[in-house]
């Protein structure tokens, strides 16, 4: 077994080792349940410090490909266990049959479009008939209104299966095992799924009021960092909006380290409060922005829009020329109709000023009740607890679920958190309000907290 590692690595480096020992994993060199050799016998028959290894084992361990158990080992994991592993399906906590589900992050279906009246007048099919595989992959007059609604001007413009899609690609053409990539803390847990699918180590920044704290960044751009995943509005889970002082700050950090590239996660574009903004504005040459319709048009639309510079987004689009090829046109011609309907502005913009009603409604009365809580943009509320399983064992008595906040972490947080969809909450605020409130102080008297007094985590790992 030490000799089949051993042999296997030509690189001694970290990256090196946890590359060559992920090849034996997937080629059934190594099977699951492989008790792998101790850090100190490897780093011995290599002739690197056990440190070095200890980063390759730390490594695999985020990618979801072994598990260490301290004195009982290391061992490799079963594909099947990965599932398990990922953040993205911890949001919903099982708890989907209560009468109030807030845990989802969906917006409101009776603030969405009616798509009938777009299919009748699409209903012909003869503005949707595909002549070739070699077709424009985004319709020509879309690429237009899309370049339009754009922040700063794009080198290109394509469209993507959905916001997550439009990462995934983006992530598995810039990133390689081992790199590091700056996201926020918290974040969204799908993008922290996707870094450890590849075997990035996501590096977590924390937030205030405008966003990333640029000290932060700077600090953590001394770990090398290929990429920086962000969200300039509506941040889930937190709801903050940047400003566009905060991007000319961050861009003015970044400025000296060409290197990294940004991604900006629009993610609820049509219905935030906040204004457009974007670091594209200030360093063009490296920002990819996806513009996600989900929230405002359907989730089942299962579109977003991708802009920035060529360099970076032509291989993400060749590399899908071998795969799907392009969205389907027929959803692109739904976007474009609704895009230029004159009914959907008006729906968008009763959306807007409906979901802020209901954020500031329940933030006000949650003050009221002495609870902490952010709820700045977008249709999402992240609010303070003691205990995070007291407050959701507590909600649930009253027949409400939310989404638990550590799988949003990147490293723990001072405080326990769980977020709240407010976006689904119509009325019954003061209630609620005081439910949550309940729920926040529950498990306080039972047990300090375990992060009570802990210092608020440097942009490191």
């Amino acid at each position: 077994m030490l000799q089949l590692i051993t042999e296997a690595v030509t690189d001694r480096g970290a990256h090196g080792i946890a590359a060559a020992v992920s090849r034996l994993i997937h080629s059934g060199d190594l099977p699951a349940g492989t008790r792998l050799p101790t850090v100190r016998s490897i780093a011995r028959e290599l002739g690197v410090s056990p440190t070095t290894v200890s980063e390759a084992w730390t490594s695999l361990s985020r990618a979801g490909l072994i598990s260490t158990h301290g004195r009982s080992g290391t061992v490799v994991l079963a594909g099947d266990r990965l599932r398990a592993r990922l953040r993205y399906t911890r949001i919903s906590p099982g708890l989907t049959s209560l009468p109030t589900d807030l845990s989802t992050g969906v917006p409101d279906h009776d603030l969405l479009p009616d798509l009938a009246e777009t299919l009748r007048r699409l209903g012909d099919g003869t503005k949707v008939r595909t002549t070739s595989y070699l077709d424009d992959p985004v319709l020509p007059v879309l690429e237009t209104l899309l370049r339009e609604r754009w922040p700063s001007p794009p080198e290109q413009v394509t469209v993507l299966d959905g916001a997550l899609d439009a990462i995934d690609r983006i992530v598995r053409s810039c990133v390689r095992f081992g790199d590091r990539v700056l996201v926020e803390n918290p974040s969204f847990p799908p993008i922290l799924d996707l870094l450890e699918a590849v075997g990035a180590t996501p590096v977590g920044l924390p937030l205030d009021k405008q966003g990333i704290q640029p000290a932060a960044l700077a600090e953590a751009l001394d770990l090398r960092p290929v990429m920086l995943i962000l969200q300039p509005r509506a941040q889930n889970p937190t709801g903050v909006s940047m400003t566009a002082t905060r991007v000319r700050d961050l861009a003015s950090v970044l400025d000296g380290h060409p290197a990294v590239v940004v991604v900006e996660d629009d993610h609820a574009a049509e219905i935030t409060s906040a204004p457009p903004v974007s670091l594209g504005t200030h360093l063009p040459g490296r920002t990819l922005r996806v513009h996600s319709f989900a929230k405002s048009l359907g989730p089942d639309l299962r579109l977003a829009a991708v802009g920035g510079p060529t360099a970076l987004l032509a291989p993400v689009i060749d590399r899908r020329m071998l795969g799907p090829g392009w969205s389907s046109r027929l959803l692109q011609h739904v976007l474009l109709d609704l895009l230029t309907a004159p009914s959907t502005a008006l729906l968008l913009e009763e959306a807007r000023s409906e979901y802020a009603r209901r954020r500031l409604a329940l933030l006000a009365a949650l003050a009221q009740e002495g609870a902490a809580a952010t709820a700045d943009d977008g249709i999402n509320l992240w609010l303070t607890v003691a205990d995070q399983h007291a407050a959701m064992v507590s909600l649930a008595a009253h027949g409400i679920s939310v989404a638990p906040g550590d799988p949003f972490e990147v490293t723990p947080l001072a405080t326990d958190h769980v977020r709240v969809t407010v976006g689904l909450v119509r009325d019954g605020f003061a209630e609620l309000a005081r439910v949550l409130a309940e729920a926040a102080r529950a498990g306080a008297s039972a047990r300090p907290s375990a992060r009570r007094g802990r210092a608020r985590p440097r942009a490191t790992r």
